[in-house]
């Protein structure tokens, strides 16, 4: 994500998120104190991230679901038509198609030049590998951000238990009958934010493991595709090279 883009909306959560606790929020919630507000803002950017997985996720699938793309492209590779398999990399788009793609377009353009098949898959893997580095990031992108906002969610609502149960000591700490308003808002306080803090975590924490095991998934498909791509054009390189000789 762009960090000018990413300040802004961390601006505009923290805006929102005071505009919710002012005119928005029941008062037994508010009663959680100003870390409410922090527990919102959060909330708002890791909703934010999520719905940007999820939108990018889909567009780097392409437009078929990826094995039918795989089987697809390996048929036209072992029918011998690269100029095929190139259009169908075109069409599906997203990170497979992308980086399988690259490599095909290297491969078709050295086949006059190359002087050895191993020279020309030697290309050909170089290109699939640049573009591979350049997909890669995409898959990853804000999951750092979103880990630590479950980290900080989790401290968040240990800092307000904390303090809310500072608040109810001291109530019970004044001389003669307790303060019963202070002990019990400060209670109050400890508990909604803890609620709150946990709920955060545990949303962004699933969230984390989910994008992380598709991104994971996204790797090994482009990697097995690449793999049986470069094999079947090592195959063809081999027997064009023959042909010629």
């Amino acid at each position: 994500m762009n960090p000018r883009f990413f300040y802004g909306l961390v601006a505009s959560a923290v805006a929102a998120a005071f505009v919710i606790y002012e005119y928005a929020l029941p008062e037994y919630i508010k009663m959680g104190g100003y870390l409410v507000p922090v527990i919102i803002a959060l909330s708002i950017v890791a909703v934010a991230l999520i719905l940007e997985r999820l939108i990018t996720l889909r567009r780097i699938r392409g437009t078929q679901e990826l094995r039918t793309f795989a089987e697809r492209l390996q048929k036209s590779l072992e029918a011998g038509d690269v100029t095929e398999a190139i259009d169908a990399c075109r069409s599906q788009g997203g990170c497979l198609a992308n980086v399988v793609g690259a490599g095909l377009e290297r491969f078709h353009a050295t086949g006059a030049r190359a002087s050895s098949p191993e020279a020309r898959m030697m290309e050909t893997r170089r290109a699939i590998q640049e573009a591979n580095a350049l997909e890669s990031p995409v898959l990853e992108r804000n999951l750092i951000a979103l880990s630590t906002i479950a980290s900080i969610a989790t401290m968040v609502g240990l800092l307000g238990t904390v303090m809310g149960m500072i608040r109810s000591f001291r109530a019970m700490a004044t001389t003669g009958a307790p303060d019963a308003i202070q002990l019990a808002s400060g209670i109050s306080e400890a508990l909604i934010n803890t609620a709150g803090g946990l709920f955060l975590a545990i949303v962004a924490i699933v969230a984390y493991n989910y994008f992380t095991a598709r991104a994971e998934w996204f790797s090994h498909m482009i990697e097995e595709t690449a793999f049986d791509v470069l094999e079947t054009l090592g195959q063809r390189a081999e027997r064009s090279h023959g042909r010629a000789a």
